[in-house]
Parts: C-alpha cells; structure tokens; sequence
C-alpha cells in the first residue's frame, strides 16, 4: 500500500506579520497532486493541522476543502497536535464522508482505522493505522492509567503492564511525563496488534501508529512550541519499538528526519515481516516557520508497505514560495553588488556598521522589499565586558549617554543629545510639580 506521511500544516500560521495562507493552499494543491499522480491509498496527517486552537475561518475553509479533495483519491486520517484543538478538530467526525478519519478522542488510541488497500488500487492485507492525538500528561494520566506505574521506581517494563481494563482499584495516576503517557497508549495498541495476530486469519495486517511527540533522536528547532512538563519533553524511541508496529508516522517537529527505534529481539511481536526493525520519520512541516528551519529541505514521506510490512520511504520535495535565507555586511555592502542574490527572498539582515546607520530600517526595505528582520549588529571587540553599577549619584544625562553608546555603537550627535537633556530637564520638571 502506498501512503503518504504529512504534519504540521499550521494553517493560519504568519510569519514575521506575513500571512501565509495563500502558501499553505498551494502546498495544499501539491499534496493533492501528489496524491492523484503517485496512486496514493492513504493520507495520514500527524497533528498541528491548525496553527492555534480557534483558527481563523479561511483557514478552517481551506482544510475542509483539501480534505474533500484528498478523499477522492485516498483515504484521510488526521490527528490534533499540542497547536489544534482536539475538541474543535473533531467536530462532527461523525458526520465525515467515508474515508475521512479525525481521530482526537483519547479512549480511542487502542482501536486502529482500518485500511482496504484493495478499495484504492492496492494491495496486501489490511492496514491497521493507530492514530495517537498529542498526549498532554496533565490532561490524560489518568484517562490512561492502566496500573503500570512505569516510570517510577521498580516499575514493570512498558509492555509488561496490566492490560487496559485492569480493575479501577490496581490503577493509579500515570507519572507525569511525555513518556508515562505515550508508553501507556502503545501498550493499548500493543494489547490490540496481539489479538490481531492471534486471530491470525488470512494475509499478514501492517500496523501503523500516528504520534504527535518530541521522540528522542529527533532535531528541533525554533518553530515548535515548548511541550515540556515538569521540566522533561521528550519521549525515548524505544517506546514504539517491539510490539509490531511496521512505521511511526511522527507529527512536531518542523525538519524532516528519521528516528533509530530499538528493535526487541526478544519478542515475537517485531515488525517489518519479522525482521525487528520499526521505521519512524518526521515528515516536518510544509513551509519554514522561522529562520532556525533556512536550511531544512521541506518534503513529504511517500510510503511504500509491502505485504510483509517492509516500509520504503521516499522524500517528496515540497514546492518553496520564498527563500528563507539571512544576510550581513555593513549598509553600503548590502546596498551594493553583494545584495543582489537576496532581493526576492524572505530575509533577516544584520547591519554591521560601526555606529547605526541614518535611516537604516527604511533604506534596508527600499533595497531587500521582503526583509522581514532588520537589526544593527556593530562589530564587537574581544575585551571582557565590564558591568558598572548605576549609582544615585551619576549623573543622569551621563548615563542615556552611555546607553545610547552600548546600543548604538557610538554617542549621541550633538541633535541627539540637545534631544536627550530636553527629554530629561522635562521628565525632571513634571517630578518636582507632582
């Protein structure tokens, strides 16, 4: 069967106050394209739909327009990311065309949407797809709690636990980890690929698991939004591995990227026909959400399951609107001949003249019109920096003057300081009449 592996849309993302919508939707239509033109069966999009919980109304139009769209190729299975909002993502998932799967629901990690390769031009057994929302540990320990206390002390190891429906009396709160809680929902999923096998009828079922994590081995960057509690955000690797899941299709990170899973050879239940290898990628998001991503090449996972399980990935190249791309020299260099290959790019610019440049801001936009950060960046000698203590009794002109020297580079010109006593004869004025 051949899938496609997609995450963290961000619809209704900006970035640096420059709406990006219109980039998402031609994305949008790529993946679309993909879909059609490779014979894609199915289209799992592994959480961060939208950028924040109440998205905007051209945003939500957007998805549910792309979403019809994919569904006449393929089938479509979302999950919410720490960004969506499960509740407002899932809405009416019910009421959703066949072939179209919100899962968001919790309860719901441990029962796999079922695949028919057969229905889309594929072939093989069924494909089982556990799709795993973002797991908030206040939110679910205890909705996840199956008494396994793994994380603690002496605990059990992560698939040795008591089953889901242990007695409410053997069950107490998860620890309140990332781990705890991703650990807890694999064991339910594990319970469930176990009974699968065992009742073993027909051709080998692929498994699939969809996660929304930061797993351990993975490269952030700047874009994502902090999930750490008590201190801990990560999630280690291992807990997908052993248990007969064939791919992890990761959501969160922004970089596309591939994650080493341990394999348990001690245990039957290895994926990949046998073999012990579990495959786990972040397909990472479609468009750069911040200059920390410049360097990344954005692309979409196209997924080949044999009929054993045996997973082959290929990077699809997402379409770039703009250049992401950073630049520095002082004014006259940008303005001059060096500036050319950055005109039409999404820029961040470092003005390193000695002192701040007249006009600066305004002179960097009449040259590089999609700048979107301008800062004045002076050369800094190697001499260890000295903290002095502002004392009651310095003078205050004194000190704006040494301020304007930290920032600027250089003091202030003989307007700039008439402007600076004025400021500071009035400020003294409206303190003497309050």
């Amino acid at each position: 069967m051949r899938i496609l592996h997609t995450s963290d849309w961000h619809l209704g993302r900006t970035l640096h106050g420059v709406d990006l919508l219109g980039h998402q939707a031609a994305y949008l239509d790529h993946l679309v394209e993909v879909v059609r033109s490779e014979g894609v069966g199915a289209v799992l999009v592994a959480g961060d739909v939208y950028d924040r919980a109440i998205p905007p109304v051209d945003a939500v139009n957007l998805l549910s327009d792309t979403v019809a769209r994919l569904a006449e190729h393929a089938d479509v299975v979302l999950t919410p990311g720490n960004h969506d909002s499960a509740i407002r993502l899932g809405f009416g998932a019910s009421l959703m065309r066949p072939g179209v799967h919100f899962r968001t629901r919790v309860p719901d990690v441990g029962a796999p949407v079922l695949l028919d390769p057969a229905s889309r031009g594929g072939s093989g057994g069924q494909v089982a797809v556990y799709a795993v929302p973002y797991l908030d540990p206040d939110a679910v320990r205890w909705e996840l709690a199956d008494g396994c206390g793994c994380g603690e002390p002496d605990a059990p190891e992560a698939h040795d636990a008591p089953p889901p429906t242990a007695p409410a009396a053997e069950r107490r709160p998860l620890p309140r980890s990332h781990e705890a809680v991703t650990a807890a929902a694999m064991r339910r999923i594990a319970a469930d690929v176990a009974a699968r096998r065992a009742a073993g009828q027909g051709e080998r079922v692929r498994n699939v698991v969809m996660a929304h994590a930061f797993v351990v081995g993975g490269q952030a960057s700047e874009s994502e939004r902090d999930i750490r509690v008590g201190g801990v955000d990560s999630v280690p690797a291992g807990v997908f591995g052993g248990v007969g899941v064939d791919y992890v299709a990761l959501g969160h990170l922004h970089g596309p990227q591939k994650v080493s899973v341990p394999s348990d050879v001690s245990r039957e239940t290895t994926g990949q026909g046998g073999a012990g290898a579990t495959m786990a990628r972040y397909s990472g998001s479609p468009l750069a959400y911040s200059f920390s991503e410049m360097h990344q090449n954005k692309s979409t996972v196209l997924l080949d399951l044999d009929a054993t399980g045996e997973a082959r990935a290929e990077l699809v190249p997402a379409p770039v609107p703009r250049r992401l791309s950073e630049v520095s020299g002082t004014l006259d260099e940008l303005l001059g001949a060096p500036g050319d290959a950055y005109t039409d790019d999404w820029l961040r610019v470092f003005v390193t003249d000695e002192s701040r440049p007249a006009e600066m801001y305004a002179r960097v936009r009449g040259r590089f019109p999609h700048a979107l950060q301008v800062q004045h960046r002076p050369p800094r000698t190697a001499e260890r920096e000295v903290v002095s203590v502002v004392g009651s009794g310095r003078d205050p002109l004194e000190v704006t003057h040494e301020f304007v020297q930290h920032v600027t580079g250089s003091g202030p010109g003989p307007t700039e300081a008439a402007a600076l006593r004025t400021a500071l004869e009035r400020a003294l004025a409206s303190e003497r009449s309050a």
